[in-house]
């Protein structure tokens, strides 16, 4: 029996790098919200390990990949009152045009709206259009558009691709070599989407802002900070809740920056935009009308549940506009995990793909306490006795003196490679310097027992 009511709600699939657990917890938190609405649900995941898979978690499960075909061959036959893309991450955007061309019906944001923001040149130009700041781009025609374009706006460049998850294929060229290598990369993964180059803009804070919005009219925002400066994609970045340096102002530019981009696409539930500020000046990265990965970690700091409200707005219930981007008088400090030690030749080196393998996030009175109870979680030890330290450019090492004055006081003894121990040495700090070389050699007799490599 096939009785048509039901709401359908796309997972996430697999577990991958990008894709996990909080895109499963979103869905499972819709349906949730669907079943206390009193509406009939379907599911459609296949991955045993999600927890929108249980059998008693929704009315009708079908545990099958989540492709345009199947999707359509469960819609033919169910009849259901329409399909819930934005739960699930990356994997059902893809395929919302095609859903929407075979007269799917699709709740919440319009598929166009999606493709506005998924597909960069679209989404480039919309910003233009709303006077918007962004890092200057160009549209990928040719390599040879491409090269001049980077000599014109100069190295270090970003390779943007559409409709990825994780910033697969996106890359920072530093050079020409680089840039035509990437190219190639960038364009397998994007076949049929264009790609976009931007300015890569050094020395520039990171901000996540994560929304729902009715119609266009924003019903609730958060905004998280970036540790790391930009350049680090945000899964694996460290984010911080409610932000801690941002002012009055800058918060005022984001929210009507968030405002605009709600209203151009005619959002209607989830969304989230990432911005970057420098020198006061904000610039926006990108936008998807979907949840994000952090959408669960501002849900738990702000004690407010995102998903509950975008899945009301999305089935059309009332719902009252509240400001929680304040908080509730606590800091929540989410910090990555990461596998490298697992992984043989893994490069530990972090950039605009993502990396990490996990996450946790703690609450503190400030933003120290909670990060410390955050690294400390991820199974971080703090130092007892020695330290070593390798800092790669003149302006991170003039940064990090006043750090090192501490950790002298503090009694640590410390090592240092052999650049970064000459100029500390130099401003009257006592580091011993320690070869290290990027591999081991394998004469042992040369080594008289030592272990040179650390």
């Amino acid at each position: 029996q096939f009785p048509g009511d039901h709401v359908m709600v796309l997972g996430s699939g697999v577990y991958r790098i990008g894709s996990s657990v909080e895109f499963d917890w979103c869905a499972v938190n819709c349906i949730r919200t669907l079943r206390e609405m009193g509406r009939k649900t379907i599911m459609v995941n296949y991955n045993p390990e999600t927890v929108s898979t249980d059998y008693d978690m929704c009315d009708r499960l079908y545990f099958d990949e989540i492709s345009f075909e199947t999707v359509m061959d469960i819609y033919t036959m169910e009849s259901p009152s329409g399909i819930i893309l934005s739960m699930g991450g990356q994997l059902p955007n893809n395929i919302a045009m095609d859903l929407h061309r075979q007269q799917a019906v699709i709740l919440g944001t319009s598929p166009d709206s999606i493709d506005s923001a998924e597909n960069r040149f679209k989404f480039s130009r919309l910003l233009d259009t709303l006077s918007i700041n962004q890092p200057r781009w160009k549209e990928l025609s040719t390599v040879e558009a491409a090269l001049a374009f980077c000599e014109e706006a100069g190295y270090p460049c970003l390779i943007r691709p559409s409709y990825v998850l994780s910033g697969a294929a996106m890359n920072v060229a530093l050079n020409k070599h680089e840039l035509e290598n990437f190219l190639s990369q960038a364009t397998a993964v994007s076949k049929d989407y264009p790609v976009v180059i931007s300015k890569f803009i050094l020395e520039a804070k990171e901000i996540d802002v994560d929304a729902v919005a009715r119609d266009g009219e924003v019903v609730c925002m958060a905004v998280s900070e970036h540790v790391e400066n930009a350049g680090v994609h945000s899964g694996d970045a460290t984010l911080v809740t409610p932000p801690q340096d941002l002012n009055e102002e800058t918060l005022a530019k984001i929210k009507s920056i968030c405002c605009a981009i709600g209203r151009a696409l005619e959002v209607t539930g989830p969304f989230n935009i990432q911005l970057i500020a420098k020198d006061n000046h904000l610039k926006v990265i990108e936008c998807n009308a979907r949840v994000s990965r952090s959408f669960p970690f501002v849900s738990k700091a702000l004690d407010y549940d995102f998903i509950a409200t975008a899945t009301k707005v999305i089935m059309g219930e009332p719902v009252e506009a509240v400001d929680v981007i304040a908080g509730c008088g606590k800091v929540a400090v989410k910090v990555p995990v990461f596998s490298f030690s697992r992984l043989h030749g893994a490069d530990v080196l972090l950039g605009v793909e993502m990396a990490s393998t996990g996450e946790v996030a703690c609450f503190g009175e400030d933003r120290y306490e909670a990060y410390l109870k955050a690294q400390l979680s991820t199974g971080f030890q703090i130092p007892k006795k020695n330290i070593l330290i390798s800092i790669g450019s003149f302006k991170h090492k003039n940064e990090l003196i006043p750090t090192m004055q501490t950790l002298e006081k503090l009694g640590y003894q410390l090592f240092a490679s052999m650049g970064t121990a000459d100029f500390y040495n130099e401003h009257n700090f006592k580091v011993k310097s320690v070869d290290w070389p990027y591999e081991d050699t394998e004469d042992e007799h040369c080594r008289n027992g030592e272990q040179r490599t650390i």
